[in-house]
């Protein structure tokens, strides 16, 4: 165990090492001068090359990417060229936002998906479960922005004006002090993500619901309850867990169309406006985190996946 998780370990930081170089060498490629793209035509020449100077552009390339690297590795991801914050002053709030979202909606998601997955593979062949089938199936298609957009028109307009078609947090207010604003968000999140677990769940356990030890059990006289929860579910839940994390680390990523959406002040806010302002150091920052998420996002999935498995866990002994 010990060894797998070292070796996984050294695997995701070499990849964190790959994506920021490609992150830097992506920034760097963007046509004309960053500095006077932050300050506009008008800039006077002075100014120009003051920013130029205090973002380290007049330094060599390498120079650049490896005194970047060594500030991301000591925790100093820079100034923010757009509004001279710390980096990490400018995106923490906005990142503790975008981590309670996801959270609230892995929270929904994960445990409505597993039962739903169950509840299908159940009612195999049924009309329950051919309607569902489709559901998912049709939700499954359909972008985040869609889904939010028809959330919105539902339960936020004159229709039903339920709840805010936009999350109008206060600069400074954390969202879990105001969760009525992010309702609709997380439950955009949760449609996105949970026909996919849900479907994977399903196909895994009626594979596992037609295996011989499962029939065995029956034959004992178990009850449909001890054989579903007891027996059939462990062993097909771990191609859901798996399916789980890359749906987790797309919410990490997709949370940026969603937070669009909805003005939510998130790091996908922060990204889409650090992209039009030419703000290198917080794009920089925010395309490392969400890659370092995905990473370990996975990582935590390939050690549940083996505290659920018996043979995994006592493979080489």
């Amino acid at each position: 165990m010990a060894t797998f998780l070292l070796k996984r370990l050294a695997f995701g930081l070499l990849t964190l090492l790959l994506v920021s170089i490609v992150v830097f060498a992506a920034t760097q490629a963007l046509p004309g001068n960053a500095a006077i793209a932050i300050l506009g035509r008008n800039a006077t020449p002075a100014r120009v090359a003051a920013l130029t100077r205090q973002l380290h552009l007049n330094r060599p390339v390498v120079a650049q990417y490896t005194s970047w690297l060594g500030g991301v590795v000591t925790g100093n991801l820079g100034i923010s060229a757009a509004t001279q914050q710390p980096v990490t002053q400018y995106i923490g709030g906005r990142l503790a936002n975008s981590g309670f979202l996801v959270l609230v909606s892995a929270a929904v998601a994960i445990p409505l998906s597993i039962l739903l997955g169950v509840w299908m593979a159940v009612r195999r062949d049924r009309p329950a479960d051919h309607t569902m089938s489709v559901l998912t199936l049709g939700l499954a298609a359909l972008p985040e922005f869609v889904i939010g957009i028809a959330l919105v028109l539902l339960l936020a307009t004159n229709l039903s004006h339920v709840l805010p078609a936009v999350s109008l947090i206060p600069p400074g207010e954390h969202a879990w002090n105001v969760p009525r604003e992010v309702i609709l968000p997380a439950a955009t999140l949760v449609l996105a993500v949970t026909p996919y677990i849900s479907r994977i769940m399903r196909a895994s356990m009626v594979e596992v619901l037609e295996s011989d030890y499962v029939t065995m059990a029956r034959l004992k006289g178990l009850s449909d309850r001890t054989v579903i929860w007891r027996h059939a579910v462990p062993n097909a839940i771990v191609p859901a867990i798996q399916v789980s994390a890359l749906q987790l680390a797309y919410m990490a990523g997709g949370v940026v169309v969603v937070e669009y959406v909805f003005s939510y002040p998130g790091i996908g806010a922060a990204l889409v406006d650090g992209v039009g302002n030419r703000d290198i150091p917080v794009v920089q920052a925010l395309a490392l985190i969400i890659a370092a998420v995905y990473v370990v996002v996975n990582l935590l999935a390939d050690i549940v996946t083996i505290l659920v498995t018996p043979r995994l866990r006592t493979a080489g002994r």
